[in-house]
């Protein structure tokens, strides 16, 4: 059975909220926290995964997110804060970290 998400990505400073839906979770946060594709979260670095929930109806999942998107800023904070009170990035173990800047370097030779 397919799995819909409706979900929040958040700015580091928590100014910009952006909410989506998507049947692929890991790959569409992916694609924010890589900014491969143009738009809102990419425009204001929106990259933490702070809120998700989850359906098998896409119904559901579309009238659930175009609900939120209608709500009031405040009322979308109080969401994130009854699940996720810290706003810690839900999906920060999913990918493997970057290597570090000097990792591709030759040595000198």
């Amino acid at each position: 059975m397919k799995q819909y998400y409706v979900y929040m990505m958040a700015s580091r400073h928590r100014t910009a909220l952006y909410v989506g839906v998507t049947n692929d979770l890991q790959r569409r946060v992916h694609e924010h926290k890589s900014r491969s594709i143009a738009g809102f979260t990419n425009r204001y670095h929106a990259k933490s995964l702070v809120n998700y929930e989850t359906t098998n109806d896409v119904r559901e999942a579309i009238i659930r997110e175009k609900a939120i998107k209608g709500w009031t800023r405040a009322k979308k904070v109080a969401l994130i804060e009854s699940v996720n009170p810290v706003w810690a990035d839900l999906s920060e173990s999913w990918f493997d970290p970057a290597p570090p800047p000097d990792a591709f370097a030759t040595a000198p030779g």
